[in-house]
């Protein structure tokens, strides 16, 4: 079994430090501390120590990662247990000591894309992260994350994606200066859920409009960070996407978001009066038990509003049909993927970050902000709970 205790080597050498340089080394030696006691937190995780044989183990050792953390001692220089093989669906290793960490270098990060935006000085900056991160930063400090920021969040939308179940696709508008007049940008989204059930932000660009050309570069860009393994693609009936979703994902299937699908109808009812008739009626399709009884209803509806309502029955029978591919999924699926509402949540999150600038004042500056606010929701969704099981039938 593990360890429970920090073995005297390391206490000595702790121990040692102190003694021969007294405070001034305290960052070192809370590096060797907080390293030896991460790894014993690994152990205990797995339940066995590395190389360790035992019953109750539940994965195994997996090297480590290179990591620094601001602190009130200065910055240390960590070593991240890893671990691997744990079970589907299993949450992932994370030292809780690193967790505050975490969450203070991302609002660093944030705060400083943000105050990038309204041009907020180094002086401001650096009393709003004090009072965000719990420790002082300097102006120096500020300019160096400054810096780096926007490699690390190009780095961020490069990174490799894998094996994704559903991808979930959606755009929002800001507004942006450009070449001095006001223009709606578009900020073009991707989601996916995993076969570990987890929801993944897979990524985001900046575009002048949803034009095909701007969404196929975005699903190139998705294919060639090795996106694979789709089996359902949830997005609204735009047109510009719709090409580009034929061209870049041909042959997968398409679910056309029920929620736009009631907004749309809306345009084919003749009479105010019928509305909520046919919202009715197109519910009853959508809350059918399985595909054989939604397109009976479908049939039956077509058929009802034929004679008098030609225009608003050949819509339906034309486009519902479109809005039905997601009974060929399991039934726990279909309630979270035949609506954009998963992207629709993350739009609304977004927009309480950006609605504060207004005006951007460049594309860059939009693509900085989104993207920072991205990263932090998207650490909280694959380390959080699992959206759904993926062994459903």
């Amino acid at each position: 079994m593990a360890h429970h205790e920090l073995d005297s080597t390391t206490m000595s050498g702790v121990l040692k430090l102190l003694s021969e340089n007294g405070l001034d080394q305290i960052g070192s030696a809370l590096e060797i501390l907080l390293n030896a006691a991460m790894r014993l937190e690994r152990d205990e995780f797995l339940k066995a120590a590395p190389y360790e044989r035992s019953e109750q183990r539940r994965g195994h050792a997996n090297g480590f990662k290179t990591k620094q953390l601001l602190t009130r001692n200065g910055r240390l220089e960590l070593s991240i247990p890893q671990a691997r093989g744990l079970e589907p669906g299993a949450e992932p290793f994370y030292p809780k000591a690193l967790e505050r960490g975490v969450r203070s270098e991302r609002a660093l990060k944030v705060a400083i894309a943000e105050m990038y935006v309204q041009g907020v000085s180094t002086r401001k900056v650096m009393a709003v992260t004090e009072e965000l991160c719990g420790f002082e930063v300097s102006s120096a400090q500020v300019s160096r994350a400054a810096k780096s920021l926007d490699d690390e969040l190009e780095a961020w939308r490069s990174r490799p994606i894998g094996e994704i179940r559903y991808l979930i696709l959606d755009a929002r508008y800001e507004k942006v200066r450009i070449d001095g007049t006001v223009r709606d940008v578009a900020v073009l989204i991707g989601i996916g859920v995993g076969p570990d059930g987890r929801r993944r932000i897979l990524g985001v660009s900046v575009s002048l409009s949803e034009a095909e050309v701007h969404w196929r570069q975005f699903l190139a860009s998705l294919n060639g960070r090795g996106m694979r393994g789709i089996r359902l693609v949830v997005s609204d009936d735009h047109a510009g996407l719709k090409a580009a979703r034929q061209a870049e994902l041909a042959g997968v299937p398409w679910q056309r978001c029920q929620f736009h699908l009631q907004r749309n109808v809306v345009a084919f009812v003749p009479q105010l009066a019928m509305r909520k008739e046919v919202a009715a009626a197109l519910r009853s399709i959508f809350n059918a038990p399985d595909r054989a009884e939604a397109d009976r209803r479908l049939k039956t509806i077509v058929a009802a509003y034929a004679g008098r309502h030609p225009k608003l029955a050949e819509w339906i029978d034309a486009s519902i049909v479109e809005g039905l591919t997601i009974f060929a999924f399991p039934e726990a699926h279909r309630r979270l993927l035949r609506t954009l509402n998963l992207l629709e949540a993350l739009h609304k999150e977004v927009k309480r970050r950006t609605r504060v600038a207004t005006l951007f004042p460049n594309e860059a500056s939009l693509l900085r902000l989104v993207s920072a606010v991205l990263i932090e929701i998207g650490d909280d969704w694959e380390t959080g709970r699992v959206y759904t099981a993926m062994d459903e039938k």
